[in-house]
This record gives C-alpha cells, structure tokens and sequence, in this order.
C-alpha cells in the first residue's frame, strides 16, 4: 500500500498556493499555468503538449508575454503562477518574463525539464531571479524505469543531480510522479528513494489520456481508494480529486472538528478542479480550464484573462458543480471535490460529466442535500 499520510493529502496544484478566507473561485483563480514554449529536450510517453525540439513558430512573443503578465494582475487576488512547458528554459527570455513577474507582485514557480542544461548555475540563477519554488519529475525509482517514460538516456541522474543540487540552494521542492499502470507498482520505490532528499511535497499525478499520454493506461479507481498513514513530506494528487472524500472521511472519522479541518493542508484544496480555481495559458496564447482540459475558451492576444474566467460559458459552467451530469451532478462530495472535469471529457467528450475514476456510489437524495450544506459551511468557514 502506497504510505499517503491523509493528514498533509492535498489536491491544490502547488505547495505554495494558500487559500485566503472566502476566496471565491468563480472569480479568481489561484494557479495559472503558462506552457512557455513546446520546445523541449525530452520525449516523455505521456507529454500533454507533445512537446517537439523546437519553439512553436507562433509562440508568445516578448512583448505579448508582458501582456499576459499585466492581465494577471487584474484579478482581485493575484494567482500564483507555474511556468510550464515543454522546457521553459527554452526561451530565451524567460529571465526577463520572470523580472517582470516579479516585479508585477506575482509570486512564480518554474517547472523545467531535467536535460543536461539544468545545471546548478541555472539554479543558482533562477533563484536569484526570484523563483519562489521548483517542480521536477521523477517517473521512476531507476534510470531504467524512469528513462522509460522520459525517452532520454541519462535524464533520471540529471534529475536526481537537479532535485539535490535545488534542495542544497535551498528551493521548496515538488516532485511530480506519474501513476499509470505503467508505473504503479513502482511507485513504493520511488517513496523510499525520495525519503533521501529534501523535498517539500511529492505530486502524484494520476493519467489523463490527452496527448502522447493516450499510449499509457491508467489505473483503477480501486487503486485510488489506497491510503495509508505516515509520510515525510506533504503528498499532494493531481486530477484525482476524489481523494478529497477520503481525506475528509478519515478526519471525521479522526473527531477533527470541521475548525481543526480547515487548518489542514487538504483543506486548501477543497473545491478546486479544473477551471474553477485553475486556468491554463498555452504557448501560443489559447486559454483553457486547465492543461489537460483542451477546449479553447479565447486567447490572450485578443481577450482578457478576468473575463474569459469569469464570464465564458465553459467556465461559468466549470464554478457551479449543479451543471455536473451523471453521479457527480448528486454526489454530496460535489463542492468540495467536482471530480476531474478533464478525465470526464477525455472518456466522454463531456468536461460536465461523471469522473469514471470515482468508484463512489453517492448517497440518497436527501442525504446528499445534507452533505452538500455541510461541504458549502465547511468550505465558507461557518460550520
């Protein structure tokens, strides 16, 4: 059994993203994701942008990136944002696009390949820069197993050499790991192996068939049902909201009050899922509810990001979890957890449908109804 401490378990994106009292997520996103550039010097098995060596030929430009920026701050909150890709570290102005970010009051996250450029100068000078923490990706516990899935000889020592060398400069850490079938039974391996190394949190990102991941197979929903006790570091899910219902089961079940609940990590979590808390910026300037949630609500060159989020259709109908169909339009757990809206529509063509990763069967009607007020009062702070 996986050893997922259900006490630090949380289902928002990024260490660093705090929940502020009543943020509202029908107005205000907490992550935005930029993919900088497709260009990337590796070739991973389940790579959502299909990534290729070289920039996209219409890619943000400078001086459209700096707009992009100055969009962010519109907001009522100003949302943390991760620098994506392919490999960021493929533009070459990505320390300028950081100064300014920056300098605009946003807090920022880099999430770069580990090919052999990351080296610990680069490190060195992105946190001079003013990055506030990193993401690395480790898919498995050796070179073999791990280079299986990044598709480049010697990525799994450079990633191992950038995960020490960002732990030694003193970088909050997150460890990105993929669970598939392809990598599930390794995934107890790579908890040992990560157990030797300052990290701050380990994101397990559960498949989505989008891109070159369709090759892969994800695993069962009973596998994501298995939770242990203990662990060194915060373990975060990615597109597995789901565990939010276990999470909060297991607390109840603890006699946490819903007080002492909100002072957890997994509460920070509760009632984000894709567009609703989270945006998506491609490199070209295509504006999704999430990356792995393709469908194009606008673009940064010609829209503004507050509208787009706030008064498009397909996020209007991403904040309200009454628009969700089939189990997970009754579930009681709907506000806190919604399902994965970009699971939903990569098995069935529909982001409001039910998240077949959930084996939950939701309770009778008027149970749910009792739930549900329970999750919104938990959610409002007045429970």
């Amino acid at each position: 059994m996986l050893p997922i401490d259900v006490r630090a378990l949380a289902t928002a994106p990024h260490p660093h993203a705090h929940r502020a009292a009543h943020h509202d997520y029908s107005r205000n996103p907490m992550l935005v994701y930029w993919e900088m550039t497709q260009a990337c010097g590796l070739a991973c098995r389940h790579c959502r942008a299909e990534a290729i060596s070289t920039p996209h030929p219409d890619q943000l430009t400078t001086a459209q990136s700096m707009d992009f920026l100055q969009q962010l701050t519109a907001f009522d909150t100003k949302p943390h944002l991760i620098l994506t890709g392919g490999d960021p570290l493929e533009r070459t102005d990505l320390y300028e696009i950081i100064d300014e970010a920056v300098r605009l009051g946003l807090t920022v996250s880099v999430t770069p390949a580990a090919t052999a450029d990351l080296t610990v100068d680069v490190l060195n000078k992105l946190k001079a820069h003013g990055i506030d923490s990193l993401g690395l990706s480790l898919d498995g516990s050796s070179a073999e197993r791990h280079e299986a899935i990044r598709g480049v000889e010697g990525c799994y020592q450079w990633t191992i050499n950038a995960i020490r060398n960002a732990a030694d400069l003193g970088f909050p850490i997150q460890v990105n790991t993929l669970v598939s079938q392809e990598t599930a039974d390794d995934l107890p391996a790579i908890y040992e192996l990560l157990k030797n190394y300052k990290i701050m949190r380990w994101s397990l990102f559960y498949l989505i068939a989008v891109g070159r991941g369709k090759e892969l197979q994800p695993v069962s929903p009973e596998f994501g049902e298995e939770l242990a006790e203990e662990a060194p570091f915060a373990i975060k899910t990615t597109e597995a909201p789901s565990y939010r219902r276990v999470a909060l089961n297991h607390m109840r079940e603890a006699g946490r009050t819903a007080a002492e609940i909100q002072q957890t990590p997994v509460y920070r979590g509760f009632g984000i899922r894709d567009g609703h808390g989270i945006m998506f910026v491609s490199n070209q300037g295509d504006i999704y509810p999430a990356g792995f949630l393709p469908l194009v609500t606008g673009n940064v060159r010609v829209n503004k990001l507050v509208d787009i989020y706030r008064d498009s259709p397909i996020f209007q109908s991403l904040h309200n979890p009454s628009t969700f169909r089939g189990k997970c339009g009754v579930c009681e757990y709907r506000t806190l957890c919604g399902g994965s809206r970009a699971r939903a529509f990569a098995h069935t063509g529909d982001p409001l449908a039910s998240d077949p990763f959930c084996a939950y069967e939701p309770r009778n009607a008027a149970a749910t109804q009792a739930s549900i007020a329970t999750a919104q009062s938990i959610l409002a702070g007045a429970y």
